[in-house]
């Protein structure tokens, strides 16, 4: 079985780590999730939003979330790169079915995994401008 591609149980994993964390720490937490790792995260923030305080995909598959995305209550910004077309298409897509406050943010010139010159940069500068704003 393809793991990587079972994103209920990755989902229902981060679950278990989150709430773990939480027994231990009040601060606000995010969710971090690169390509299918995205959905997991969006699965788990719409089973128990109360877990979770914002979320950022880097060139996600919101797409495998399917139903979930509506239930997502947490600031989502969402990440890809503007040569990576398919995948432009499905962000824009979820964030249609979404209600949180979400925000798609395209690196020009970068591919599905960034490997460009400065664009994993801009893409850590993006997300920490996100978790500054909303794990306040």
């Amino acid at each position: 079985m393809e793991y990587r591609f079972d994103v209920q149980l990755l989902g229902s994993r981060l679950i278990l780590a989150a709430e773990w964390l939480r027994g231990r720490s009040t601060l606000p937490f995010g969710y971090y999730g690169a390509s299918t790792g995205a959905s997991a995260a969006l699965i788990a923030a719409a089973e128990k939003p109360e877990l979770v305080t914002a979320i950022v995909s880097r060139g996600g598959r919101p797409d495998l979330a399917g139903p979930s995305l509506p239930n997502v209550k947490a600031p989502t910004l969402l990440i890809v790169g503007g040569l990576d077309y398919e995948v432009l298409e499905m962000n824009r897509s979820a964030q249609r079915h979404m209600s949180a406050t979400t925000e798609l943010k395209i690196v020009n010139g970068a591919t599905h995994l960034f490997e460009e010159r400065g664009k994993l940069e801009e893409v850590a500068k993006l997300s920490i401008e996100w978790y500054k704003k909303y794990l306040k």
